[in-house]
Formats: C-alpha cells, sequence, structure tokens
C-alpha cells in the first residue's frame, strides 16, 4: 500500500487572527491607492499549513468576498489605477494578447512596483476589464525574479478568474504555479494550497493533476507523484492515460522497474492505450535493470497490440540479451530487424560485439567488427572499440588489444577513460605494472583523468600478484589527487585483509565502508564469512550470516558452505546439519560441495548412516560427488571392515570415476597398512581393469612387505601376469 494523502489536507486546524489583521492591512493599502471596496459577507477562512498559509488564507478569502468599486473621485490617480491605465493601453495596442497572454510588452519597471500593488493591480484588471488582461499582467509581472515565487500573487489571479467564472485560465494559472514553485523544491506547498483552494471554488480537474503528478515524476518524487494519484482517485477525479504515463516514466527514471511493471499492467487492464513512446521506455528500462525476460514480455506484447517494433526496440532488447549472455537470442532478434526493413547501426553492432566478447568468442566479435569497419553507412566508434579491446583483455590477447588502441588513434578516435581503464586492468591482471602505469601518464597528459575504477584495476592486479603494499601506496596517492573509493575499492582492501588472516583490519575496513554509506554485498560478506571459518572462530561468523539475514540479503551456496565447513571444523555437525537444512528451506539449492563438507563432517564424527543418506540424495539429484567426497566414505566403511557398503557406494559411479576412486582408495589403505582390504579392492579392480597404475601396484607391493603379507602379493602378481599373458 502506498501512503495515505497527508493528514493535514484532511483536517484544518482552528483559524487564528492573523490573517484577518493581514486582510484588513491589505484593504487600507488597496483603499489608499484609490479602490474602494464593498464588502460581502466575509466567512472566516481555514488555517492554512503550508507555505505562507496565513497570509494567503486571508488574500484568497478577501478577492472572493470583495468588489471593487471605481466611482468617482475627486482624488488624484493612485499607482495602483496608473499602472492598469499603463496595463489597458499596451493590451489596446498589442491585440495578440488575446491569444498569447504571456507576451505583454510593458514600459513599467518591475521593481518600482510593491508585492500589495501587483495583487492589487490584477484583481482590479480582472474585475474591470477581464480575463485575459489580468493574465497579461500576472504573466508579465512573474517574468521579473521579484514577483515570480511571490505565492499571493498566484492565489489572488486565480480567485479573480474564478470569480470571473472563467476556470479554464485559472486553471491554466494553477499549472503555472506548480511548475515554477517546483523550479525551489516548493511543490508539495504548492499543491497543498490548490488543495487548500477548493474551498473557495477552484475545480481539480484531470489536467491540473496530471501537471503535478508530471512535475513530481520529474523531480524524482515518484511516491509523493503515487500519492496524488491516490488523492486524484478519491476526490473523484477520473485519471487518463497521461496520468499514467507520467508515473511509469518516473519509476522508469528512478530505476525501479518492478513498480513501474506494476502501474503500467494496471494501466493495460484498466483499458488504457499504451504508445509506442511509453513501451519503448519500459522496454529500455527492463533491459537496463537486467530484467531482460520481462522485456522481451512487453516487446512481444507491443507487437500483439499492433505497434510495430523500431529500430530503438530492436536495439535495446538486442542490448540486453547480449548483457544477460543470450547472444544467439540476440541474433535471431537482429534478423527479424532486418525482415521488418530496419538496418543495424553502430550502436546495435556494438552490442553484438561486446556480447560475442564477453562470452568469448572475440573471433567473432572480430569478423563483425571488420564488417562495421569496412561498412559504407557505420564506422565503429569509441564504444565499439573499447568493447573489442575488453574481449582481447580478456582473453589475455593484449598485443591484439594494444594494436586496435593504436589503430583508434589513427582513425583519429579519442580514447575515453573506459577505454584506457579496460587496457590498464588488462595489463594490471597480466602482471605488466610498468605498461599499465604507462597508460594511466598518457591518460593525464590527453586530458583524461583516471577514476577510481582506474585504481581499483591496478590494486587488484597488485594484490593478486602478491604487492598489496604497492597497492595500498598507489591508492593513498589517489586519495591525494581527490579520487574517493567506492564499494569495489573496499571489496579490494577487505578480500585482501581476508586473505592475510588479518581479520581486526577487515573488519576496521568493513566499519569504514559502513560510515561512508556503501552497503556490502552478498559475496563481501561470503568471504568474511570464510575467512572467520577458517580461524575456527564460529561466533564471528554467526554475527556476519545474522546480518546478512538483516540487511535482507539471499546467502549463496558458497556462504552455507563455508558456515557447514566451519562447524565441522569445530566438529559442531548438529549446527552444521541445521544451517545446511536452512539452506534448502531458503530454497537454496546445494551443490556437490556442500554435500560433501558435510559428509566429511558426519564421517569424523562416525555418522555413517546420516553420511550415507547424504550421499545417495547427493547421486539421487544427478550431483557428481567430488573425489574426497567419494573417497573418504568409502574409507570408512572400510575402517569398520564393512567392504561390501564401501562397494555399494562406489557402484553408483561411471567406470571411469569408479576405477579412479578405486586406484586412490587402494592406495589410502595402504597408507594406513590396511592391506587386507586393499588387497580386496585391488581384485575388484583387476576385475575390471586389466591396465593396473604402477603408482598403485607400488604402494600396494610395499605395504604387503611392510607387514608381512607376501601372499597377498603374490596373489596379486598371479592375477596381473595372467592378464598379460
Amino acid at each position: 500500500m502506498r501512503p495515505a494523502w497527508p493528514e493535514r489536507l484532511r483536517h484544518r486546524a482552528p483559524v487564528s487572527f492573523m490573517p484577518l489583521m493581514q486582510l484588513f492591512a491589505s484593504l487600507r493599502i488597496l483603499n489608499r491607492h484609490g479602490l474602494h471596496l464593498k464588502f460581502s459577507s466575509i466567512s472566516c477562512p481555514d488555517s492554512f499549513s503550508c507555505f505562507q498559509r496565513s497570509s494567503v488564507s486571508a488574500s484568497a478569502t478577501f478577492c472572493s468576498s470583495v468588489h471593487f468599486d471605481h466611482s468617482p473621485s475627486s482624488s488624484p490617480q493612485s499607482p495602483v489605477q496608473t499602472i492598469c491605465s499603463l496595463v489597458i493601453e499596451s493590451c489596446f495596442r498589442q491585440p495578440h494578447l488575446r491569444l498569447s497572454p504571456s507576451k505583454l510588452k510593458l514600459e513599467l519597471d518591475a521593481d518600482s512596483l510593491t508585492h500589495e500593488q501587483a495583487i492589487s493591480v490584477v484583481a482590479s484588471l480582472a474585475s474591470e476589464e477581464g480575463s485575459m488582461v489580468a493574465l497579461s499582467f500576472f504573466y508579465w509581472a512573474i517574468g521579473s525574479p521579484k514577483f515570480r515565487y511571490f505565492m499571493r500573487l498566484y492565489i489572488v489571479c486565480t480567485m479573480s478568474l474564478i470569480g470571473k467564472c472563467n476556470m479554464e485560465r485559472a486553471h491554466e494559472v494553477v499549472e503555472c504555479m506548480i511548475g515554477v514553485f517546483a523550479e525551489i523544491g516548493k511543490l508539495k506547498e504548492a499543491v497543498d494550497m490548490i488543495i487548500d483552494m477548493r474551498n473557495q471554488g477552484l475545480l481539480l480537474t484531470t489536467r491540473v493533476m496530471n501537471r503535478i503528478i508530471m512535475v513530481a515524476s520529474e523531480m524524482g518524487l515518484v511516491e509523493y507523484a503515487a500519492n496524488v494519484f491516490d488523492e486524484m482517485s478519491a476526490r473523484g477525479v477520473a485519471p487518463d492515460s497521461c496520468t499514467y504515463k507520467s508515473i511509469i516514466v518516473g519509476y522508469c527514471r528512478d530505476g525501479n522497474v518492478l513498480e513501474a511493471d506494476r502501474w503500467i499492467c494496471e494501466m493495460m487492464e484498466r483499458g488504457f492505450v499504451v504508445d509506442n513512446a511509453t513501451l519503448t521506455l519500459i522496454i529500455n528500462a527492463f533491459c537496463e535493470e537486467n530484467f531482460v525476460n520481462r522485456a522481451l514480455w512487453f516487446f512481444h506484447k507491443m507487437k500483439k497490440m499492433g505497434l510495430s517494433p523500431n529500430l530503438i526496440n530492436f536495439t535495446s532488447m538486442i542490448s540486453g540479451l547480449c548483457k544477460r549472455g543470450s547472444v544467439k537470442k540476440a541474433f535471431e532478434l537482429l534478423e527479424e530487424m532486418v525482415r521488418n526493413g530496419w538496418k543495424p547501426n553502430v550502436y546495435t553492432h556494438t552490442s553484438l560485439i561486446d556480447g560475442l566478447c564477453k562470452k568469448g568468442w572475440t573471433e567473432r566479435a572480430f569478423r563483425l567488427f571488420l564488417k562495421l569497419v569496412r561498412s559504407d553507412n557505420y564506422k565503429p566508434n569509441v564504444h565499439t572499440y573499447t568493447a573489442m579491446i575488453s574481449g582481447y583483455c580478456k582473453e589475455e590477447k593484449l598485443n591484439r588489444a594494444e594494436m586496435l588502441f593504436e589503430r583508434m588513434r589513427e582513425q583519429g578516435m579519442v580514447p575515453n577513460t573506459n577505454t584506457y581503464t579496460t587496457l590498464i586492468n588488462g595489463h594490471s591482471k597480466g602482471g605488466n605494472f610498468s605498461r599499465a602505469y604507462e597508460l594511466m601518464e598518457l591518460m593525464c597528459y590527453e586530458g583524461f583523468f583516471p577514476n577510481i575504477c582506474t585504481y581499483n584495476a591496478i590494486v587488484d592486479g597488485l594484490c593478486k600478484k602478491g604487492r598489496p603494499e604497492e597497492a595500498f601506496r598507489l591508492l593513498n596517492k589517489g586519495f591525494y589527487n581527490g579520487i574517493r573509493a567506492d564499494s569495489v575499492t573496499y571489496t579490494i582492501l577487505i578480500s585482501e585483509q581476508c586473505k592475510r588472516a588479518d581479520m581486526n583490519r577487515a573488519l576496521m575496513f568493513l566499519s569504514k565502508m559502513f560510515k561512508v554509506g556503501f552497503q556490502p554485498d552478498i559475496h563481501l560478506y561470503t568471504t568474511l564469512i570464510a575467512a572467520f571459518c577458517r580461524q575456527k572462530t564460529m561466533k564471528d561468523s554467526e554475527k556476519l550470516f545474522e546480518e546478512v539475514v538483516r540487511f535482507g540479503l539471499v546467502p549463496t551456496k558458497e556462504t552455507y558452505t563455508s558456515m557447514i565447513c566451519g562447524y565441522c571444523r569445530e566438529r559442531k555437525i548438529t549446527l552444521a546439519v541445521k544451517i545446511f537444512q536452512k539452506m534448502s528451506d531458503h530454497g537454496c539449492a546445494p551443490d556437490s560441495i556442500s554435500y560433501g563438507a558435510l559428509i566429511s563432517g558426519l564421517c569424523k564424527e562416525s555418522r555413517l548412516d546420516e553420511a550415507r543418506g547424504l550421499y545417495d540424495a547427493m547421486m539421487d539429484k544427478g550431483l557428481s560427488p567430488c573425489e574426497v567426497t567419494r573417497v573418504t566414505l568409502a574409507y570408512e566403511y572400510c575402517k569398520t571392515e564393512d567392504f561390501a557398503s564401501a562397494m555399494v557406494i562406489l557402484e553408483r559411479l561411471d567406470k571411469k570415476l569408479w576405477i579412479r576412486t578405486v586406484h586412490t582408495l587402494i592406495r589410502k589403505l595402504c597408507s594406513e597398512k590396511k592391506v587386507g582390504m586393499a588387497a580386496l579392492f585391488f581384485h575388484k579392480l583387476l576385475d575390471k581393469d586389466g591396465n593396473v597404475n604402477r603408482v598403485t601396484l607400488a604402494a600396494f607391493m610395499t605395504a604387503c612387505c611392510e607387514s608381512n603379507k607376501y601372499a597377498l602379493v603374490s596373489d596379486i602378481s598371479e592375477r596381473i601376469s595372467k592378464g598379460i599373458g
């Protein structure tokens, strides 16, 4: 549920005397200017709770309850009368103002007018000369900074136009007020005033409410726009397609595509026609936020509604599919695009090249790149070159990446910060830091200053190559030059401290990360949890795991597996089992490593039946146990002289894995001087495979000799000889 409309709009506070005092002061000013007022019944105005509420209330009530009397007077013409005459004369000379009242040219200095005089002039002109003359002066006045943000001027003008029964022009002034006060961040105050003016006869229309919603959405106040929508419905003002479109646009700009999705579905359910522009916007937004399947749904829905996807729609979808790694589908969409008569442009090709490079298909990407180079219509741009350079850097083909970099500069294209950072990252991962530093200097020379991504690339490379002190010096230099660390920087630093097992410094960096407003992701938490688990400090791991849940992050398989391994190291198998069960309960499917960790822990505690149950469950799910898991479980049964159970466990393996496991198991049994059990497995091995591993045979023969089990050696040697013969 969205928050309700502010309570202050539904209940009014008791009236104060201040508005009445200001009202009488205004009347005295007008009388001094020669405007004689006849009072009708003045009802006490409600107390307003927004910007300039008390003074504006009096003005609004004043305009609706007094009548201007311009009876002849012997007194000289007042300044207000003089200004009115000047406005009327100017309007008479400018007949086009009847169509465009905002274009009044008035030979008058706005600074010579007081605020009260401006209000008086608007009210007088509306009363005596009509709406268009009053509007002309109003637009002239708000063209000056002195009156532009003077709210009472808007209210008096609106009330005057309502008094002339010109509701259309009153709404025009109200819409103007919405836009003007949004400029100074006072949209909500303006809206509060508009709602209050309903008591003075202002009718709320779909057009006015749409204007509020559109401006709020443009300002990023999308939740407020949604509240206005609720108020609109509650007051019986019917929304239209423009209402929905403004809110959808706002949510898309805000990156909240799930809310945008909900609103566009509601829009379609109510029978409003969704135009091509709105669908294009939402397809782009969904692709940018990696909701590609939903974007595809809207793309197909667009075609079912009879709207033809354009070049932008196709390119957006192709880009989204490539980012997700669905390159094959992207090329299928490209074929459909060509069939529909659209020619792919440089942006379409760049998306495809980037997608191919991310999949590791750089040769295919390069063929497409060459096609673009040879094209007469489109040529590769800086983004195309950067995508291709990135592909070669990922494959560690840095010579080709450098070749493209030079070719790009020869073509007169200026590499941007992203291009330099991509190449620097490639050299840093390869350990060529001298070239990385050289590129950084070249980057500065050409006017592109390294950003935090550039520093992160080199710092990460230095840490991974065992040069953390140099990484810290470089980072400090960046901080001195005004670079600010981002979440990636903190992740690199914390990961390095975890690798060093310096958990105090890791937690110090984590605390600083929180202080500067960055939220660690689940992968960083997993790194920390795994590090504490390796140090057998499960209390710290548990605290971090609780923090993960509290922040609404979703633990991964790696997070759960780290906790399971930690508990197994401390021989807290019951807690390990609970974590494993919680893993399944939270929809996180355990993999062979998760199963293997718990099976090993259960084996150490001689809980073989439970370990066997997990092993069978893993095999039933099609997961292949690693060699350590296979050997560990079989060996534990061998220790209890249960040869049959050990063989049953191994029988579920395919022949290749079975042979490999038995070889390892025989060597392990021999190292423990369990040569009798080893001999049984050796005979089974010879039944399945005549090719005996020389290492396994040597280990078996050595163990038998050391145990004085020469008969076992003789039996195996005889079988091997028969097999050879």
